[in-house]
Order: C-alpha cells, then structure tokens, then sequence
C-alpha cells in the first residue's frame, strides 16, 4: 500500500496554446482539461494505473466538487473535512512543452482540521509500505509540518518520501526521511548549487555537479535522494553509491506532473522489488511518459518506454 498525503490539493486546469504564449495579448485556447490535482493526488493516480493499492489523503469538504472529481476517475481517497474550497491551479502550455504555471495559495487549514488529517494520516501510515508527504503546504500550517509528521511515524513500520520545496523542504530535510525527491531548483535551495548549472551540464553528459550536491544532501539526511533534472534525466543517490539515467526522447506536451510520476515511478519499483538501476529507471520512465500526455494525465504501463532509459553507476 502506497498512502499520499496532499495538504493543499488543486484543480488542475491545462490550457494548450496552439502558438507561443506572448505577453499582454488575447490568445484562443487549443484546449482545455482539468483534472484532480496536487502532487499526492498526481503520485497516486500513476500508482493505480500501474495496478497497484494506493490511497490518498486530503483535506476537503464532502460536498467540494474535487470530490466528485476524485471518484470520477476512480481514485481511492479519504477526504478529512475542511472550510473552504479546493483551490485551482492554471497551467499554460505552449506547443513546444513550455509550460507557465499560476498556483493559488489554497484555503487556510484550521487547528482542528490539521489535528484530524495527522490523526487520518498516522492512522492509514500504520499499514502502509510507503507515506508519500508531497507538495506546498496551505495556510494554516506551520513550516515545519511535514517533519512534524515524519517524526510522528517514527515508530511505524512505513517508509516516508517528501517531495516539496521551500522552508517545508528546508525543515523536513533536517529530519531524515527516507526518500526526499528534490528536481534541480529544490536541490539546489538545500545546497546552494546552480541549478541551470546542473541540468546544463547533465544534458551533455556530464552530472558530476548534481551528483555532488545530491551526495551533500543524501549524507545529511541519511537516506536515499532522488534527483529529477527535466529532459537532462534523474540521479538516484543512497549511502552506498549514485546512479545516473538519461531519458528517452520524446515530444513534450506538459511538465506538470511529470516529477510526481517519477515518484511514483520509483514507489512502484520499490514494492516489486527492483534494485537501484531499476528503481531509477522505472522513475525516469514513468516521468518521461508523463511529460507526453496533456495535463497531469497519469502514465499508464503500455505507455513507458524503460528500453530507452539508459543508467550507469557514478560510484
């Protein structure tokens, strides 16, 4: 069992441009979806394409019409009551795969509907193979929540990944999970790197910078980093090596939602089994099918394409 807590879930609504998006003018929308979103609700959607039992957990009203949307598409869910309702996220998406993204803050979380989503979450973790804490953190909730969690499972059986960024990812570094999925720029904030620099130089075959910076973070937390660096690929970084992959080329339609896949890439390899080589592969895989399908369509197996991911071992 996969659990995916998403704090401040969305409504992702994809607008795809026929031209390039231009600055202060009127443009005619090719497209537009909108789907369930947040980066728990992405994660675990690729898990039950891929077969797998996944529950996610949120806070929303019964009656929010994200709701509606989560049973549409048949994800298991549990919902904790909360004021407010679901915020929705815009995203812009060019012909090329550039993508311009408008997030709104979300509702504020009150006192008591956060003690409940803690208690709903260390309730569901207790069973659970993996709690995966993912995205930003709504008003109402203190930076340091998500470590306030992690410590709380400390005397569970799961494992617990975070993938978020900012001061949450600041503090929840410091507490030591499992696996933290940073992409460059989050890398980037915990060690001071360059991150253009690190996608740059990766894409021409050489992620000796990332690497570095993916090993200063993996020896301060303890665990395993997974390191997502767009087109460039993924480093995998545990205490006993890094591994590198490249990705397989194809036609980018939108980046949202393509590092939750990758995540859900790896949990997915995790419970079959895999090794390092394969739970980087099966990330790298599922991100780069991810980034082919318009919103944050969840990739389905018949969809990957893991021949085309190349990995070798760094050390």
């Amino acid at each position: 069992m996969i659990v995916t807590v998403t704090a401040n879930p969305s409504t992702d609504r994809t607008i795809e441009l026929a031209g390039p998006l231009r600055r202060g003018e009127v443009h005619r929308a090719a497209r537009v979806v909108d789907q369930p979103g947040g980066k728990g609700i992405n994660v675990a959607r690729v898990v039950r394409a891929a077969g797998l039992p996944t529950l996610a957990v949120l806070p929303a009203r019964a009656d929010d019409p994200f709701i509606d949307s989560l049973r549409a598409v048949a994800l298991p869910h549990q919902a904790v009551s909360a004021d407010g309702t679901v915020r929705t996220n815009l995203t812009v998406a060019e012909p090329d795969g550039t993508t311009t993204k408008i997030n709104d803050a979300g509702t504020a979380v009150s006192a008591e509907a956060a003690a409940a989503l803690r208690t709903t979450i260390m309730a569901r973790a207790e069973g659970a193979d993996w709690l995966a804490l993912c995205g930003s953190l709504p008003p109402g909730l203190p930076d340091d929540w998500y470590a306030q969690v992690l410590a709380a499972t400390a005397s569970l059986h799961c494992r617990v990944a975070v993938d978020t960024s900012g001061a949450p990812l600041a503090a929840v570094a410091a507490a030591r999970p499992a696996l933290l999925k940073p992409n460059s720029d989050e890398l980037a904030e915990l060690t001071g790197d360059d991150p253009a620099g690190m996608e740059r130089s990766a894409a021409q075959g050489d992620p000796s910078v990332a690497a570095a910076a993916s090993r200063t973070l993996a020896d301060r937390t303890g665990g395993t980093v997974l390191t997502t660096l767009g087109a460039a690929g993924a480093l995998l970084t545990t205490p006993d090596g890094i591994w590198f992959a490249t990705a397989p080329a194809v036609a980018v339609r939108s980046t949202v939602g393509a590092g939750d896949a990758s995540l859900a890439g790896y949990l997915i390899a995790h419970l079959r089994g895999a090794d390092e080589a394969g739970l980087l592969r099966s990330a790298v895989a599922h991100g780069s099918a991810a980034a082919a399908l318009p919103g944050t369509t969840p990739p389905t197996p018949d969809l990957l394409d893991e021949a085309g991911v190349s990995v070798s071992r760094l050390s």
